[in-house]
Formats: structure tokens, sequence, C-alpha cells
């Protein structure tokens, strides 16, 4: 079987190892731009060793950001910005990744440090879409979301492409399509945040309609030789009420792939404040992404709270993920993917700068 340190193949690209930095929003661009921060932050993750360096949700509209400060690439001018740090991934032997997002109805916030309240337009907010309103996330007053017409969610589509066009000329790898955590593909697949009588609403094809476009459009602009990825909440932890759960997802997963998707990226909740997270311990979220893989057969990563390396690297040999997602850790630790290869006596490449403090 497969080692955390073996080399995955997604189409014609070879990503090192299957270690992944999951995607984090770092709250610090200015007016969709990257800044010092992102340079450092990613690039310091692809020198640690890490298979995949994935950027934070990344706006594909102005109106899809969850804060004025989130990152974006809704202009040929955000793709420039970007360009160095994709560069500099790739010459560190990482494989860069953008997640393509747009926020819906839990746009137009204040970042988390500053208490993740709405923002309205005398704060510098502005109106949110959704597949259905007037209510925003959480159902804060007075009502800011307004429901999407067909316009809008041509719009989304289009924007969507002409991002993932901008991401490829910018010399990203991988292409993930942001469909989680109760941003606006999510709320479109849940039942808890659509309740359209058109055709994205109702039915499961129906709801599943518009992520199903997008990923397919996606991957009509990417190239052929490289990976697009799909994110999807495997569970909105909501048992007492018509949701979006499982047995969707496990339903989903082939429908994404024959519209292009080349690996299911699993996380879960975040649709509605009400959910109830069960206790949440190492690798709390893997039986999802296991089940979608066992009954689907199509590639995943797992991810939440996998921290030690011999669990990694026995999610892999196990064959319960493809590809391991750890965020917080690598906060903690930039360079944990050295340090896990060391402790699992796997031999990888060391930046030649860091070479003398290999571990003896």
């Amino acid at each position: 079987m497969p080692s955390l340190f073996s080399p995955v193949t997604l189409r014609d690209t070879e990503i090192r190892n299957r270690v992944m930095v999951s995607p984090m929003c770092q709250y610090s661009a200015k007016n969709g731009f990257p800044t010092e921060w992102h340079r450092v932050h990613l690039g310091s993750r692809a020198v640690g060793g890490a298979g995949i360096v994935m950027t934070e949700a990344t706006a594909i509209e102005p109106r899809g950001r969850i804060s004025p400060q989130d990152l974006g690439i809704w202009s040929d001018d955000h793709a420039e910005a970007l360009e160095p740090i994709t560069s500099f991934i790739r010459s560190q032997g990482a494989t860069p990744g953008i997640q393509l997002a747009h926020a819906g109805r839990k746009a137009s916030t204040t970042r988390p440090w500053e208490g993740h309240a709405p923002l309205g337009p005398e704060e510098g907010g502005w109106e949110t879409i959704a597949p259905s309103g007037p209510y925003p996330y959480p159902d804060a007053e007075p009502p800011r979301t307004r429901t999407m017409d067909h316009d809008d969610i041509t719009d989304v589509i289009d924007a969507f492409v002409a991002t993932a066009e901008r991401a490829r000329d910018a010399g990203f790898e991988i292409a993930e399509v942001h469909a989680a955590h109760g941003y606006l593909l999510h709320e479109f697949l849940s039942p808890v945040a659509n309740d359209r009588d058109d055709e994205y609403g109702g039915s499961f094809r129906n709801r599943t309609r518009l992520t199903r476009e997008v990923t397919a459009a996606v991957r009509d602009v990417w190239p052929d030789d490289k990976p697009v990825f799909v994110r999807v909440s495997a569970t909105d932890w909501l048992p007492d009420r018509a949701a979006w759960d499982l047995a969707d997802s496990i339903r989903l997963a082939p429908a994404l792939a024959e519209a292009g998707a080349d690996l299911i990226d699993v996380s879960s909740g975040g649709t509605h404040p009400d959910q109830q997270v069960p206790e949440s311990g190492p690798g709390y979220q893997v039986p999802y992404a296991e089940s979608i893989r066992e009954d689907t057969d199509v590639p995943v990563a797992a991810v939440g709270k996998v921290t030690e390396p011999t669990h990694a690297d026995a999610l892999v040999r196990n064959g319960r993920a493809d590809v391991v997602a750890l965020g917080r850790e690598h906060l903690r630790h930039p360079q944990w993917a050295l340090e896990a290869a060391h402790e699992l006596g796997a031999e990888i490449e060391w930046p030649v700068q860091y070479s003398r403090a290999r571990f003896e």
C-alpha cells in the first residue's frame, strides 16, 4: 500500500507526497490582493515539505468574500499578484492549489478576531446573495440577503470559469471548487438553505445542479493534465431536520467525478448555527471521507484533527484516504511534513538551506 510520503498522480500531475495544507482563511488581503503575509505563509509550508499547498478560500467576485480582507481572484491584476507565490511554491517541489469560493449568505462579515459579525453598507459591507432569502447567516436582522435569480446563477458560473482561467494562467496546478461549510454552493445543496421551486431547488438532482455545473465548467477550462478537486461538507450535522447528510454526499461524489472532479476533499458542517457537532476527537471526520471512497471509488482527502504522523500515514496505508489535509497543525508546525517524514523513517528532500538541520 502507498504511504503518506509516496507520490500520488492525479491526471498527469505527480504530487510528491500525500500531505496537503488545508485551505485556511488568513483575513489579511487588501481589496482581494495577497500581501507579504500570504507569500510567507504559503511559501513556508512549501519549504516545510507538504505535497500540496492550497490557498485559502479565494473569492470569485467581491461579493463572494467572507470578509473585506479575503483573498480574491476576480481580476487579471489579482492573478498577476498571485503568480510569484505559485512560482515559489513550485520551486520548492510542492504543488500549488487554489480554492475557488463564493461565500453566499455567509459573506460580508468582520474577521473572526473582530467578532465575525455581519457588516452593513455603512461599515463597508454589501448585499449578499443566496439560493433562498431574505435570511442571512446566522439569522441576523435586518435581512440583507437577496434571493438569486437565473441571471445571478449564470453570473456565478461565469465567474467560476473566469477565475479558473486566471488561476491556470497564474501557475496553479490544482483548482478546488468550494462546495462546503455553508457557503454558496453548499447552500444550494442543502435543503436547510435552499427552498427554491425551480430547477435549482427541491429534488436532489436540482439542488446539486449548480455544484455539478460549476465543477464541469471549471473542468472545461482547466488543463487536461491537471486535477480538479471539490470540497464538500459530508453532513450538515442537523439530525433533527431535513438536511444534507452522508448519504447525500455518497450519492453526489460519482456525479462530481462524472462532471470532472478528480478528488473529493471531505469536510463537514457549516450551513446552520444549530448544527450538533459530535465530540471531535482525532480524525473525527475521517469516517466521512472513508465512506465516500469505499462506496464510490472516488479519491478523497481526509481532514479533521489529524495531527500525528503515524495516524496520517495509517489513513493512507489502510486505504481510508488518498490525501491527508492538515489545517491547524500546519499553523502550529510549518515544517510538519519534514518532521513527520523523519518520524516515519521516510526519505524526503530537504531545502538545501535547511540541510544542516536534518535529523541525524
